[in-house]
């Protein structure tokens, strides 16, 4: 058997675990797959794929398991893969068998729902180990499922949790890992990002013009990167795979944060979206509202979608807040 410090564990079989895990094996790593769902558990087993993502591929040497002790065993090196809602639950579980010996990393773009803390923060009170970070960047599960070229970015404020994050996790040429010790601002760069691609969809069913895409574009970077520097973070991650990159990318309409604006601009009731219905992007873009509120800062894009996810404003209306924060900056 593979040993444990070359094994990579990955926490839920969703889209992007399993296309994770698909890589790895793919590229020859020992992956061992926890999910809580039974039936998920044995269609892996069976038909060698997780329905939540069918077209990838799980072959050996990935194995999948419903025991998080096992998990925790077989595992140093672990990949927190499940939604911003399961997040507390999940490092609560993980909690009970784990210890300062493992890492973990998330890949959740997302603040921890339904408050306004990043996940690191809520693994930093569920897990019994220092050595967490997270990973994010311009990689789709679809994209990594079909073997096309991805590339993340891994922060942690330890050097051994990016170094092993690189050493596991990179599997040229499919994934290409990159390291930043920039924790707080790649988790806000990429939450961010989504709630931002939200806002694209909705302008592209709008048909606004490409000039006033630019302009929702750069407007949404440097507001993020001002709330990332107001929460401690570096201003240039924001402008990298965890932000821009992240943005450019899910910006498809292979993305539900994409299609969910786009809903919103095609005349979907906020009602229809709210609670389990929404995306990650979606949650972000409320939880950073509440975010920009704690630290004081003025962000009238993330604002305005805010309003619109909650119906407070029209679709429309947001166009005229972007036009007026760009006449206040000039």
């Amino acid at each position: 058997m593979t040993a444990r410090r070359d094994t990579v564990g990955i926490v839920g079989a969703g889209r992007f675990g399993s296309a994770l895990g698909s890589v790895l094996a793919r590229a020859g790593r020992r992956v061992v797959l926890w999910s809580r769902d039974a039936a998920i558990v044995e269609a892996i087993r069976t038909a060698r794929r997780s329905p939540r993502l069918p077209a990838a591929l799980l072959p050996e040497p990935l194995e999948v398991t419903g025991d998080p002790r096992r998990l925790a065993s077989e595992a140093r090196f672990l990949v927190l893969a499940v939604t911003s809602t399961d997040v507390r639950d999940r490092a609560r579980e993980l909690g009970d068998v784990l210890d300062g010996s493992h890492i973990v990393v998330h890949a959740i773009g997302a603040l921890a729902a339904p408050s306004s803390e990043r996940v690191s923060q809520v693994m930093e009170q569920g897990l019994p180990t220092l050595k967490i970070g997270a990973i994010a960047g311009p990689a789709l599960p679809d994209d990594l499922a079909e073997g096309k070229y991805s590339s993340i970015v891994v922060a942690s404020a330890f050097d051994e949790v990016t170094s092993e994050a690189r050493r596991l996790l990179n599997a040229p040429p499919v994934l290409r890992v990159y390291g930043s010790r920039d924790l707080i601002g790649v988790e806000l760069a990429s939450a961010l990002s989504g709630a931002y691609t939200v806002a694209l969809g909705l302008s592209d069913e709008l048909g606004v013009a490409a000039g006033t895409r630019a302009v929702l574009i750069t407007r949404a970077l440097a507001e993020a990167s001002r709330l990332g520097v107001a929460a401690g973070a570096e201003a240039r991650t924001f402008a990298g795979l965890a932000g821009l990159g992240n943005l450019l990318v899910r910006a498809s309409d292979r993305s539900a944060d994409y299609e969910l604006g786009r809903r919103l601009a095609g005349g979907a009731a906020p009602a229809a979206v709210t609670d389990a219905a929404r995306t990650e992007g979606a949650r972000a873009a409320l939880a950073g509202v509440e975010l920009a509120g704690q630290l004081k800062v003025r962000m009238p894009v993330l604002q305005g979608l805010a309003a619109v996810l909650t119906g407070r404003l029209e679709p429309r209306q947001v166009a005229n807040l972007i036009g007026d924060s760009v006449a206040e900056s000039e």
